[in-house]
């Protein structure tokens, strides 16, 4: 019966505890997509992006138009061709069909590293300042609204959401709210 009851005294005692521990968090949140939006740095990382990628979009262009040209000489000569110029003819298709599949394998790539690098920045500049923000603010944490279209945050009060605060302590004068 001791036991029961020193157990039953802990058990509040704990729980008491927590709730406790509970009612001293302020939780927050912030939309990092809208904030990295209104940055005036993320429309240049856009436009060197954009630039890439139409310089990449050009050279692959070009690759694609050699292919075509090949492949039309091989089949307005191919009934009048040797055999083994037949066969060098296709491997040599063959093998720019291979060199055009990489080349838009390694685009794809080098279009995400170049935005890696030129959003890591940024990234870390939103970072630090929701940090100060949260810290300025007294939040014990801030929750990012949504990752890659999926919302994490399902409800919060918008009197929580930090997020114009953070551009406004970047310099940044947010938009009017609708």
């Amino acid at each position: 019966m001791k036991n029961r009851l020193l157990l039953v005294m802990v058990a509040f005692l704990f729980f008491g505890g927590f709730a406790q521990a509970q009612t001293a968090m302020k939780i927050g949140y912030a939309d990092v997509d809208y904030i990295l939006g209104q940055m005036p740095e993320a429309k240049q990382v856009e436009s060197e992006l954009q630039a890439h990628n139409t310089q990449l979009q050009s050279q692959l262009q070009a690759k694609y138009q050699e292919y075509q040209q090949k492949l039309q000489a091989y089949q307005q000569g191919a009934a009048t061709m040797v055999d083994a110029v037949r066969s060098e003819k296709e491997t040599e298709l063959a093998q720019l069909e291979q060199r055009i599949q990489k080349f838009q394998q390694d685009a794809q790539t080098s279009m995400q590293k170049k935005q890696g690098t030129l959003m890591e920045p940024l990234y870390e500049k939103v970072g630090t300042n929701i940090e100060a923000v949260a810290k300025e603010n007294g939040y014990t944490h801030i929750l990012n609204g949504n990752v890659g279209g999926i919302d994490v945050v399902l409800f919060a009060d918008v009197k929580y959401d930090i997020s114009d605060l953070v551009l406004k302590k970047m310099g940044i004068t947010p938009p009017a709210s609708n």
